[in-house]
């Protein structure tokens, strides 16, 4: 149906760099493994960190459950990083990478053509990347690209929605040799008494916000069913 095939598989390479990251976990984790987790997280199998300190103390809390905010030092001398917030991808690749590995649960038919466009004409290939920077989608932010496919809201709407409640983004480490990099510094403790109230405030937030957003209708708002009418590509300056 969707005969266009446009790939991309850009990356930056970071030189010299020696970056901080933290992993919310309810456990210790002194040496991330590789080859082990999920499939099915936001950019599939991998060790997923972020660059706040405070996200990942929020991350590895739940109610009546501490945690701990890992840390760790990367050095990204010559890394193969896809960044899919900056250019040349657009939130329809982010969007396209989630299709790829989390469960939707499309109950349209518009929903079920969207996924299908979407993964055909913004594909993004990660089989040679390090690693991965992008949005964390969350259960609300799952919510809001879930109301995309089903025509509910805007392009325009969909990406301010992935600004509400500063979730910040996550740096996911995908290969053998980013594993083989990452060097364990501590483990700070974080108690859920503090940080699960911040961890939920921060998600009502970003669902109290959305609901402002999504108020009416976008007379030449970018729904879904104009970028399917239309055949809007990656090239397309209004994508």
């Amino acid at each position: 149906m969707f005969p266009y095939l446009i790939l991309y598989s850009y990356g930056s390479i970071i030189c010299g760099m020696k970056i901080k990251l933290y992993h919310g976990s309810p456990v210790i984790v002194r040496k991330p493994l590789f080859g082990v987790g999920k499939t099915y997280n936001d950019y599939g199998q991998g060790f997923y960190c972020t660059e706040s300190l405070d996200l990942a103390k929020e991350w590895s809390v739940d109610e009546g459950r501490d945690g701990f905010a890992n840390v760790y030092s990367l050095e990204t001398d010559g890394l193969n990083v896809v960044h899919l917030n900056e250019a040349p991808f657009c939130i329809m690749h982010w969007l396209s990478v989630l299709l790829q590995h989390r469960e939707f649960e499309l109950d349209t038919d518009l929903a079920a053509e969207a996924r299908e466009y979407v993964l055909s004409r913004f594909p993004v290939d990660l089989s040679d990347a390090d690693a991965v920077i992008g949005y964390r989608a969350d259960d609300s932010y799952f919510t809001f690209a879930r109301n995309f496919l089903n025509g509910a809201i805007t392009l325009s709407k969909l990406s301010e929605a992935m600004y509400l409640g500063k979730h910040g983004l996550q740096f996911m480490l995908k290969s053998k040799r980013v594993f083989d990099r990452i060097a364990f510094e501590e483990a700070i403790p974080a108690a859920a008494s503090e940080w699960y109230p911040l961890k939920k405030g921060r998600d009502d937030e970003a669902r109290r916000s959305y609901c402002d957003i999504r108020r009416g209708r976008e007379r030449n708002g970018l729904y879904i069913t104009r970028i399917l009418e239309e055949e809007m590509t990656a090239d397309d300056l209004r994508i």
